[in-house]
């Protein structure tokens, strides 16, 4: 018989949010509009989000938006004993989400 194991709730929270995004855009968008970017798992949904954020930093929530980010691609050179190899790739596709917070609220990070 297998054992199923249950996660905490508060460990699943955790895990949807996969880091905070930081540039000078987003920066903007917290000064200006109260608006935090996060890059997040591929199978989070709007409401497991804002969930997440509630619950993980106390805060309300007052929009979700979610968008794919396409990967770019990568070329680059590598040297061989036979001369240079040439390679292209491309990096993976990730999912952002832009959460709008209440007025007057922030969050503890950058």
């Amino acid at each position: 018989m297998s054992k199923i194991l249950v996660q905490p709730e508060e460990v699943r929270w955790q895990n949807l949010l996969v880091r905070q995004v930081v540039t000078e855009k987003t920066k903007g968008f917290q000064m200006s509009d109260n608006q935090w970017v996060f890059e997040v798992t591929k199978d989070a949904t709007k409401t497991a989000i804002k969930h997440a954020v509630e619950k993980l930093y106390k805060v309300t929530v007052t929009r979700v938006a979610t968008l794919i980010v396409r990967g770019k691609g990568v070329a680059g050179r590598t040297r061989s004993p036979k001369g240079m190899k040439f390679f292209e790739s491309r990096r993976p596709n990730w999912k952002k989400a832009v959460v709008t917070l209440k007025e007057g609220q922030r969050l503890p990070l950058a």
